[in-house]
Parts: C-alpha cells; sequence; structure tokens
C-alpha cells in the first residue's frame, strides 16, 4: 500500500539560519513551486518525488532534553553516495555528528533547530 515516503517536515524557528545548513551545508535547493501557505517555510527535493519541508514556527518542545547521539532520538534517514564528503562539510560548518552504532556506514547530526538526521552511504 505505501510506496515511498513524499516529505519529511521539519520546524524552524529562524528559516534563515536553517537554510544556511541546509543549502550551504547539506548543499539542498530550494523548491520555487512552494505555494504561499499562510506562513513562512521551504521546500528542498532531494531525490524525485522526495523532499523536506521546513515549517517556520515556534518550537513546541522548546527546553526539551534532547538524546546527545541522533539514532537515540525520532530522525529522519537520507542516503547520500559519499558519506566521507558529507563528513567534510559538516566538519568545515562546526556540525558535530555521531556515528552509527548499527555498524553501517552512517552518521547522525542535528539540524539548528535539533531535528535528527541520519545519513546512510548507499551505493
Amino acid at each position: 500500500m505505501i510506496s515511498g515516503i513524499h516529505h519529511a517536515t521539519f520546524l524552524s524557528g529562524d528559516l534563515a539560519r536553517s537554510r544556511v545548513f541546509y543549502e550551504d551545508t547539506l548543499g539542498l535547493r530550494p523548491d520555487s513551486k512552494r505555494p504561499d501557505l499562510g506562513f513562512a517555510g521551504i521546500w528542498y527535493d532531494i531525490a524525485p518525488g522526495q523532499q523536506i519541508h521546513l515549517m517556520q514556527l515556534p518550537d513546541p518542545e522548546a527546553g526539551l532534553q534532547r538524546p546527545a547521539h541522533g539514532g537515540r532520538d525520532r530522525h529522519v534517514a537520507l542516503a547520500v553516495r559519499d558519506l566521507s564528503s558529507l563528513q567534510a562539510r559538516l566538519d568545515a560548518a562546526g556540525i558535530a555528528y555521531t556515528q552509527s552504532r548499527s555498524g553501517r556506514r552512517a552518521i547522525f547530526c542535528r539540524d539548528p533547530d535539533m531535528n535528527a538526521l541520519e545519513f546512510i552511504e548507499v551505493a
């Protein structure tokens, strides 16, 4: 019945700050087809038919203690072709990440709003 994931949505308290992470660090480009939804946000195409959506809204979990390792928190897993290249970009941006504890070639980091992201290297 389910054929895939269409999009994952994350809340952003500061859209300009989030854009630096998603565009400059991760290399995503905005989708210009996002309609006016009555609130600030941005859509990123990550693969055909797959997107990340950011919505600028106050964080309903402000002050919540998040686990240090993103793999122990709710997260989205994104496929990457070259994990070493991504690690270099995260290092250059000063963004901390942890290795997957599963033994897979994967890392976890957090965006500026503490949303957990997993990056898994795929051939």
